[in-house]
């Protein structure tokens, strides 16, 4: 089971978009891998639908989406036809058909106090290196937010774009928090630099671009 910091595990698998290799996914692009319990299941559904008509965000950030669930690729058309057929809404990234469970097993997407046949909510980011960078995880019952997933992966490619950190509520737009100085002649610098907002020494936000 990877952890934050870790070399995403490598996988084979089949999907909706034809086999995949998942060290050779998606080149030079962040990936976001998501599992969802079931096919044709209504918080399934909506969460698959969020994707989609959010894909073009995800692909504004050079980010790839892959599904996931314990299903057949039969199971897995057929839903994306019916969800397509009465919404409008079309599934149009990958999604693995892990009938053997292999991939769940591999990302900790199984936890048998929720269930042993059902993959739980589990949301991977993976930079371009292949290295996870941030893990969510729901139950079975409650459904995910996409402003948040978004809100993450934007937080995630600002922080090393800039080399700084994102205080509580941070949203694209707001100031992020420049690293604490860790030598004296630094602590000296930071309390006469009046270009930065000085909450104390250790914690000084700024406005991006300045």
């Amino acid at each position: 089971m990877p952890r934050i910091g870790d070399k995403a595990p490598d996988f084979k698998a089949k999907t909706t978009k034809g086999e995949i290799t998942f060290s050779e996914f998606a080149k030079g692009k962040w990936v976001v891998m998501f599992s969802h319990p079931a096919d044709f299941t209504p918080v399934c559904t909506t969460e698959m639908s969020g994707f989609a008509t959010r894909k073009s965000e995800f692909d504004a950030l050079n980010t790839e989406l892959l599904g996931l669930s314990i299903d057949s690729i039969h199971a897995h058309l057929g839903w994306v036809n019916n969800v397509r057929k009465n919404t409008g809404v079309y599934f149009d990234f990958p999604i693995i058909a892990d009938l053997d469970m292999k991939v769940s097993k591999l990302y900790g997407m199984l936890q048998p106090n929720e269930s042993e046949t059902a993959a739980v909510r589990a949301v991977f980011f993976i930079d371009p290196a292949k290295k996870v960078r941030l893990i969510m995880y729901y139950p079975l019952n409650v459904g995910r937010n996409m402003d948040e997933i978004l809100r993450a992966l934007e937080a995630l490619q600002i922080s090393d774009q800039y080399e700084v950190a994102m205080p509580l509520d941070w949203k694209k737009g707001d100031k992020v928090i420049v690293p604490p100085p860790k030598t004296l002649d630094e602590l000296e610098a930071r309390l006469k630099d009046d270009s930065v907002e000085k909450v104390d020494w250790y914690l000084a936000k700024k406005e991006l671009g300045k």
